[in-house]
């Protein structure tokens, strides 16, 4: 594979895993379990085009034109660029033969993301510690990007699987 063929893998294993997590989060709101508000990311996201990077609760800030487009686009720009990184640290012996542990494992560890750097500034505190249940929403999040973890490995082995067909 050369390198536009690699990043093209990624790109679509980017999308898949996102898809996945996305239908994870779809079943857990049937379930009534409260999820991501697309719509505040693209509010946090819009806002630092005016330098504003932190909110004390990006929910009580105004909303903004086009938020809830501007969210999804984000979630899925982050779901590619992640795994981008993901076959950048692989490799491209891993596209062809995708192991579940390396995806599972960086997916998790994309979990420092929303603790650490969104939920502090989106208003949430620290891995949600100003949010009512805390420890719930910690586990969510780490529930959700392990989701995301295993999409990397069903993106990549869809990939894989096609790839062995076409030959």
């Amino acid at each position: 594979m050369d390198a536009i063929q690699v990043l093209v893998a990624a790109v679509a294993i980017g999308i898949a895993a996102t898809a996945v997590m996305d239908l994870w989060l779809l079943a857990l709101a049937r379930l009534g379990v409260p999820t991501t508000d697309w719509r505040l990311v693209g509010r946090w996201v819009a806002a630092m085009r005016h330098g504003r990077f932190a909110h004390a609760s990006v929910a009580q800030a105004p909303a903004v034109r086009f938020e809830h487009a501007l969210g999804w686009l984000t979630h899925y720009a982050v779901g590619i660029a992640y795994a981008v990184l993901l076959v950048a640290f692989a490799g491209a012996r891993w596209l062809a033969q995708p192991a579940v542990l390396p995806a599972l494992a960086f997916g998790l560890a994309t979990v420092v993301m929303p603790l650490f750097v969104m939920q502090p500034a989106m208003g949430a505190g620290f891995a949600a510690a100003k949010t009512a249940t805390p420890w719930r929403n910690r586990m969510r999040a780490l529930a959700n990007h392990g989701v995301f973890g295993l999409g990397l490995y069903l993106g990549a082995a869809a990939l894989a699987a096609t790839a062995v067909q076409a030959t």
